[in-house]
């Protein structure tokens, strides 16, 4: 996308760090029931892959096989906006921090797996082949601990297909309103966002990672064509065009980004964005796991302070439980362990509770369960808990969701650049991460935690949380006034 213009310091960084060059540069509470989003890339031939089955695994290393001296050159690793972050916030670089070492991949590669994705902070590397027993040789590395297969079937996933109308630009959102928010208003006011706003906080110098499935024609709808976009990322297919195969990004991002006035205006339009694609919607196996912690990993690697993911997982597609809800005690599933992680870098994360409210699950989905995320749930435009809303409390009795947004009848662009209503926790919670960013510019001396602290303890039901609205409704700005010491109103 042309749409943005990335730092020098982004894209020198980017092309160092990046073992290939996949930066399109132009995520995200992306919860579907069946989503799918991890694509392994295969390289086998057309012979073996008419074969049989291919199967991804997951390999945890019990060691990443880095010299212990690079700490000190964390420049290396880290971009220099990632560097200031957690100077910025007295976050110390720390081992997770640092790469799987060179060797230890060719270890893995040499036993005839390809790399798929990897993750430094988990110290795993997800590989792909059609040898059924490629796990037993897996294991007879010397590196490594374990194997689990996270990924079979029998197509080549390489798919990233454009929409034949690619070409042809979406009309305007609609007619203009002398309202600058337009029909956005109401899902702004109920968080009393539109206040802070008036104060000049509408996001500007806060960086914000919107991870979902794709991002169908943000590239070429006018509600985004002052989007200050830092880059793009695809960690479904490497190199590959965000801005296809899927609209639902483009609805999250309009709940986020929008700067139409009398169309529509975003929860924060003048923040900085990067979107990043992690989801492959035609499955759902654990790799997609892998796929989330990687573009957690991109995002804090160039700076990120912001992420908003509209994701969720709970069932599989596999014959195998996965996870049960008992596991939803903020430290058993990978996807929360990376959660909690990224948290512990300095940024803040907010993430969707999930629609399974209405379900057998009926429970928050992983990574929601994670302690210093802030989950979101969904309310109707009254303020009443929207029944598909995924429920609380954790496993380990922690107050889940967070908070709640609007979920239910929220006003968003889709991919033809009209303005339509959609349902969801996905839609709930970039509301809540673009205001949340908002008021981090108004409070900059504040850490990530401290943000998720004050918005809990202003909401509307912080004195008497519950199990379906957590801790209510936000009230962005009784929190920028608590902290400024103003009246509280």
């Amino acid at each position: 996308m042309d749409g943005g213009k990335k730092s020098k310091s982004f894209s020198t960084f980017a092309a160092a760090f990046e073992r290939k060059n996949d930066m399109n540069i132009p995520s995200i509470h992306y919860y579907i029931q069946r989503i799918g989003l991890y694509t392994c890339l295969f390289v086998a031939s057309a012979a073996s892959a008419q074969a049989g089955e291919q199967y991804c695994y997951r390999v945890y290393l019990n060691s990443k096989g880095a010299d212990a001296e690079i700490l000190h050159t964390p420049e290396r690793f880290l971009s220099p906006e990632a560097l200031a972050r957690r100077a910025k916030h007295g976050v110390a670089i720390a081992a997770t921090d640092v790469p799987i070492a060179p060797s230890h991949l060719d270890a893995i590669e040499a036993t005839g797996a390809r790399i798929v994705t990897k993750s430094k902070w988990m110290a795993t590397v997800v590989v792909e082949s059609d040898d059924s027993l490629m796990a037993d040789r897996l294991k007879s590395v010397a590196i490594v601990d374990s194997v689990r297969r996270v990924w079979k079937g029998a197509e080549r996933l390489e798919y990233n297909t454009c929409l034949d109308a690619e070409n042809t630009p979406p009309p305007p959102v609609g007619p203009t309103e002398t309202d600058p928010y337009g029909s956005a208003r109401r899902q702004l006011e109920m968080l009393n966002g539109i206040r802070l706003h008036a104060l000049g906080k509408r996001g500007q110098g806060i960086r914000i990672a919107v991870i979902d499935a794709g991002f169908q024609n943000a590239d070429r709808i006018a509600a985004f064509a002052n989007l200050r976009l830092i880059g793009t990322h695809n960690a479904v297919f490497p190199g590959g065009n965000v801005y296809c195969d899927d609209n639902h990004g483009t609805k999250v991002l309009s709940c986020l980004a929008a700067n139409q006035p009398g169309q529509m205006i975003g929860s924060a339009p003048e923040a900085s964005y990067l979107l990043i694609k992690s989801e492959d919607i035609r499955t759902e196996y654990p790799v997609e796991e892998d796929y989330w912690a990687a573009a957690l990993e991109y995002a804090d690697s160039v700076g990120v302070d912001v992420i908003s993911s509209s994701l969720g997982y709970s069932l599989f597609d596999t014959p195998d439980t996965v996870y049960r809800t008992a596991d939803l005690d903020g430290k058993t599933a990978f996807i929360t362990q990376a959660a909690a992680i990224a948290a512990e870098k300095g940024m803040l994360l907010v993430v969707s509770a999930g629609n399974e409210g209405n379900h057998a699950w009926e429970k928050i989905t992983f990574p929601a369960d994670a302690t210093d995320v802030l989950t979101v749930g969904a309310v109707d435009n009254a303020g009443h808990h929207e029944r598909f809303s995924s429920t609380g409390f954790t496993a380990d009795y922690r107050v889940k969701p967070d908070v709640v947004a609007l979920g239910g009848g929220t006003t968003v662009i889709t991919s033809n650049g009209h303005l339509t209503i959609a349902n969801g926790t996905s839609f709930a919670t970039p509301l809540v991460a673009g205001l949340g960013a908002c008021l981090w510019q108004a409070l900059p001396w504040l850490s990530s935690r401290e943000i998720i602290t004050l918005i809990r303890q202003t909401a509307s039901q912080a004195l008497h949380p519950d199990a379906e609205n957590g801790y209510g409704l936000p009230n962005i700005y009784k929190a920028y006034q608590l902290k400024i010491n103003e009246p509280v109103q």
